[in-house]
């Protein structure tokens, strides 16, 4: 009988591409995936992988196999789920997603609960950004991923899955203390032109949060340190280096030398919890959800 984990290992590499890509999606290491690899050939007596470069590629009996795999592993899911649903408790593994942020500002205020109350239920984190987040919720290497979005640059979510809002998360202008404009009540984009930016690389929600708001406004935002780290954007704003824009979760305090000015009009940004609906029924999602629910009233905010 075909081992059932090899099978996933196989199926991760079909997913992801590569070996260390699988083995990251999975926890384990590039050499466990590769030798359960290797004892998936010796057990099924079919050459599955070929070297190609400085990495492997999957044989087309690999592509065809791994396709099976993921049909047995959708029923080994589909059974696990019933049982889960029998025994009417949270019990089994539970992985959550989350951004930075999110994964200081909000998670330690959901976790002690979510454990103590489910003894039975392995509560696993990762911290990982939205657009990676929701995928790997799709593919379901994640229970539950607590996302973020704007208003203007929503987060698609693929069809099968479903989600809840947390709530809002205001962000505000940050500068240096000695800027021209740090003892403004408030400020609007056009008082930002010829300003140099601190923001997150692009591709991130945050970039092209950014850039749409400031050109709707009619500005065009010269982001000239791209710097995916908020600590690291502090520290850089604290020696009167460029300005940025921070959402309050999880900001903490700000560093002496830097200040914070409120944007009008006022930006904020969603958080949603995110899941596969087919899971829904399952009891480990619905009490992290109402914990993740609980948990916003207590937060770490600015």
């Amino acid at each position: 009988m075909i081992d059932l984990g090899r099978l996933r290992a196989l199926h991760a590499v079909a997913i992801h591409g590569s070996v260390g890509s699988a083995a990251d999606a999975l926890g384990y290491t590039p050499s466990a995936i590769s030798q359960q690899l290797a004892k998936l050939e010796r057990e099924t007596r079919t050459v599955l992988v070929e070297k190609r470069g400085r990495g492997i590629v999957l044989t087309d009996a690999a592509q065809q196999l791994a396709a099976t795999a993921a049909q047995v592993l959708e029923l080994v899911e589909a059974a696990e789920l019933t049982l889960e649903e029998q025994h009417g408790q949270a019990i089994g593994s539970l992985l959550i997603a989350a951004f930075p942020t999110a994964a200081r500002g909000l998670l330690p205020a959901v976790l002690p609960r979510l454990i103590d109350d489910n003894p039975a239920l392995d509560v696993r984190v990762s911290e990982t950004d939205p657009f990676e987040a929701v995928a790997a919720v799709a593919r379901g290497e994640i229970h539950i991923a607590v996302v973020h979005d704007w208003h203007n640059t929503p987060l698609a979510l693929p069809d099968e899955l479903s989600r809840v809002k947390l709530g809002s998360d205001p962000a505000d202008v940050l500068l240096p203390a000695t800027h021209r404009l740090a003892g403004k009540e408030f400020v609007r984009a056009d008082d930002l032109v010829g300003e140099r930016w601190i923001c997150q690389p692009t591709g991130s929600i945050c970039h092209d949060w950014l850039i749409r708001t400031m050109r709707k406004a009619g500005v065009e935002p010269d982001v000239a340190y791209s710097v995916a780290e908020y600590q690291t954007q502090l520290a850089m704003l604290a020696r009167g280096i460029g300005i940025g824009l921070l959402p309050r979760l999880g900001r903490g305090p700000l560093p002496e030398g830097v200040v914070a000015v409120p944007l009008q009009p006022a930006p904020s940004r969603r958080l949603y919890a995110v899941w596969r609906t087919a899971t829904a029924r399952r009891p480990a999602i619905a009490v992290t959800l109402a914990a993740l629910k609980a948990g916003w009233q207590h937060r770490d905010t600015a």
